[in-house]
């Protein structure tokens, strides 16, 4: 995948990154670690005019012009075979994938509230936030003809119950489990799966948690770091797995959290 002399160095790596929301992302910032080890990116944006806006903003920011770009609804087979497609079409090799996207109802995503998910809130939070790791591992393997590397994002919440976070916590232990079983399955083509577990991050997607606020300020009080984690923290760690500094790395669930999940009562 990349420079054996400098296993940090990621020119000439094809990296597709899906689920950039904007600027403040776990996405944007492995995108940026990526690129400032010389990696090549690509990118998916939600279908609509004002979701492709919001992404290029993203990545004017990381100082990409004319960047690759493709509308992406995860929950359609069809939009998922067009980027890969793509992919294919316009690169000769594929050689790193980032998985950073989830979806719950956010009326469900409130304390006390679990055992009223419907079965339409439960399928397609499952759907959009663990089966699509499978989906895109399964396009994106014949593209990583030289190996590969795939991330995804996950949370505390598929480890212990958090308050709020409900039915997004057993999609991301559907998730964690399935990052198991395709690292065991597509090991022997030399492509490597894990997920990072990252603290309580400010982004759209985190503040619809109910209570999520009373929880940074939980960790900066209580926490081993005394901080809540950063998006470069997260960032850094991604580049270390999906570069070759990685490449004993498989099946394994990261956290990057500041020590928060070693500490009762905090998560």
């Amino acid at each position: 995948m990349t420079d054996q002399q400098n296993p940090a160095d990621m020119t000439g790596t094809n990296a597709l990154v899906v689920g950039i929301a904007n600027e403040h992302s776990y996405a944007f910032h492995i995108a940026k670690s990526l690129k400032d080890a010389g990696a090549n990116l690509l990118f998916t944006h939600l279908p609509g005019e004002k979701m492709e806006r919001r992404v290029r903003k993203a990545v004017d920011a990381l100082g990409i012009e004319d960047p690759w770009l493709m509308p992406l609804d995860a929950s359609s087979d069809d939009d998922l075979d067009a980027v890969f497609a793509k992919v294919g079409a316009d690169f000769d090799r594929l050689d790193v994938l980032v998985h950073s996207i989830a979806f719950a109802d956010k009326d469900y995503l409130k304390e006390g509230r679990f055992t009223e998910t419907p079965r339409d809130v439960f399928t397609q939070a499952c759907d959009i936030s663990a089966f699509t790791k499978i989906a895109m591992a399964h396009r994106a393997k014949p593209l990583m003809t030289n190996g590969g590397s795939i991330l995804s994002l996950s949370y505390y919440g598929a480890e212990r119950a958090v308050p709020g976070y409900n039915v997004m916590g057993v999609a991301k232990a559907a998730l964690e489990s399935a990052t198991r079983y395709l690292a065991a399955e597509l090991g022997p083509s030399d492509i490597r799966v894990n997920s990072i577990s990252g603290g309580p991050l400010k982004t759209l997607s985190a503040m619809a948690v109910g209570g999520f606020s009373s929880i940074l300020a939980s960790i900066e009080e209580h926490g081993p770091l005394r901080r809540n984690v950063t998006g470069q923290d997260v960032g850094e760690t991604a580049r270390y797995l999906l570069s070759d500094m990685g490449r004993g790395v498989t099946g394994q669930i990261i956290r990057v959290d500041c020590g928060t999940s070693a500490v009762a009562g905090l998560g």
